[in-house]
Formats: structure tokens, sequence, C-alpha cells
């Protein structure tokens, strides 16, 4: 099969997010001006550069009271900052409460009762008991084509890594289980590895 997305792919649902998979997802936490906190995932997320560290994650659709975006990123442009949150498979239930379109000004810390710590270096809540936190700060937000496709870029401020998921000094995935995102409706789990070395190694 061969389609032009500009064409339409004629099939029950879009393949796009199937295609690329899986995807990691930045579980974002903001704070408003106001100092309400907010929390919500977002699978177009990724790291980008080891030095310094930088991550970046895109928002694709807008809320009607937040004009041409969602939460995350109104909040950030206003603040400058930004954390992003592992997300493990225990926290799937937790996570899923937190991607609904909840109103402006509300907590979904609290929303989907998950426990918040303050960040080291960033003025910004952090879910507490995350594998991993990247504690970020603006770098850049670039608009793509399209009426509300926004990337955030920010460089790693500070790192917190859960002690349960060291060791023998590594930061070890499997005694946690990352949660990616597929296609549709459609999730995996990461619980086992293999590695390969390089042909310079």
């Amino acid at each position: 099969m061969f389609y032009r997305p500009e064409d339409g792919h004629n099939l029950p649902h879009n393949p796009f997010n199937a295609i690329v998979t899986p995807r990691p997802i930045g579980w974002i936490s903001t704070r408003d001006s106001a100092g309400v906190d907010n929390l919500a995932p977002y699978s177009f997320f990724n790291a980008v550069a080891y030095d310094p560290p930088q991550v970046m994650f895109a928002s694709s659709s807008a809320k009607a009271d937040r004009g041409d975006t969602k939460d995350s990123v109104a909040n950030i442009r206003d603040t400058g900052v930004f954390c992003v949150n592992i997300v493990e498979y225990a926290a799937r239930d937790a996570m899923n409460i937190s991607s609904g379109e909840h109103p402006a000004g509300k907590d979904e810390f609290l929303l989907a009762g998950v426990e918040k710590s303050e960040c080291e270096t960033i003025k910004c809540s952090r879910v507490a008991n995350a594998p991993a936190n990247l504690e970020c700060k603006l770098t850049q937000i670039v608009r793509l084509p399209g009426a509300a496709n926004i990337v955030v870029f920010g460089e790693v401020t500070g790192i917190h890594m859960r002690d349960d998921c060291m060791k023998d000094g590594r930061f070890d995935i499997t005694s946690f289980h990352p949660l990616a995102r597929l296609g549709y409706r459609d999730y995996a789990r990461v619980t086992e590895l293999f590695s390969l070395n390089r042909p310079d190694d």
C-alpha cells in the first residue's frame, strides 16, 4: 500500500503513529504563573543532544481555553521551565488520567493521585516516585506547519534517578519497565534487553 498524506489513507484509523513506534512518553510537568501545577503525557518526545543534555516534546493540538496550544506549552511560555518525568508501567493508569482535556488551572497531580515533589534547579513540581526526572529550562519553541503543532526544546539542568533503579552504577530500565506509546490506543513496556557492539568497538 502507498498513500500521500495530503490525499488521505482510506483506512479506519490513521496508521502514521503505528508506523513510528515505539515512542517514549514524556510526562511533562509545568507550573502556571499563578502557581498551579500541571501534568500531561506527550508521546512526541525524545532526547536530542548529550552535551549539554537536551530534550524535546511536541504538542499537536489546542484547547479552547488556551487558544493556540495546550496547558503545558502555555505554562512553559510563561515560566521558561518544565520537568520530564519518565513513565513506568506501574504508573500507566495515572498517566492515562492526566492525558484528559482538563480545564486550565486544574492540577492533574491531584486529579490522578500522583505524589509531587519540588524540583531542585527550577520552580516546578515533579512526579515524586518516577524512575527518573529531567529538570529543564526552555531553550526554544518552534512552530511547525499545521494549526497547533509546536515543538518545545529544553536543556536539562537537573536529573533525579530513583535509587532502586540503579544497579552496578547503571540506570537499569528493566527494574521499572518503561512505558512506550504505539499506534491507535496501544502501548508497550520494555521488559528485556539485548546488546550489540558497534563495528569500531
